[in-house]
């Protein structure tokens, strides 16, 4: 089983910043990408930001400029730092993995964690 542990949400003013940590631990072979999701209320669950083992980076155009993702190989970890806040950015942030898992059988899978609230104040 692997676990993602996320932290770093809370409140803010908007124009502020905050950072994002997630740690991926369990029988991971290896970590294909690890990404950021967000789900606002009574919105449906987006894509943020996601970064693939080879450092390639993907935004959505409502993050770009303002969000930056970055990885920590040795220790399974994933950054999403925001600058620029806004009250839009408001929502549950949720971590996504996707790793190859298994010491004598390998193979592909996908875990989410818990979610992390971010809310930020106009």
């Amino acid at each position: 089983q692997v676990q993602l542990a996320e932290s770093g949400g809370g409140v803010v003013q908007a124009g502020g910043s905050l950072r994002l940590s997630c740690a991926a631990s369990g029988s991971i072979f290896s970590i294909n990408a690890m990404g950021w999701y967000r789900q606002a209320p009574g919105k449906q669950r987006e894509l943020v930001a996601s970064i693939t083992s080879g450092g390639t980076t993907n935004y959505a155009d409502s993050a770009q400029g303002r969000f930056t993702i970055s990885r920590d190989n040795a220790r399974n970890t994933v950054y999403l730092q925001m600058n620029s806040l806004k009250a839009e950015d408001t929502a549950v942030y949720y971590c996504n993995a996707q790793v190859v898992v298994g010491t004598f059988i390998r193979y592909k899978s996908e875990y989410w964690g818990q979610g992390t609230q971010v809310t930020v104040s106009s």
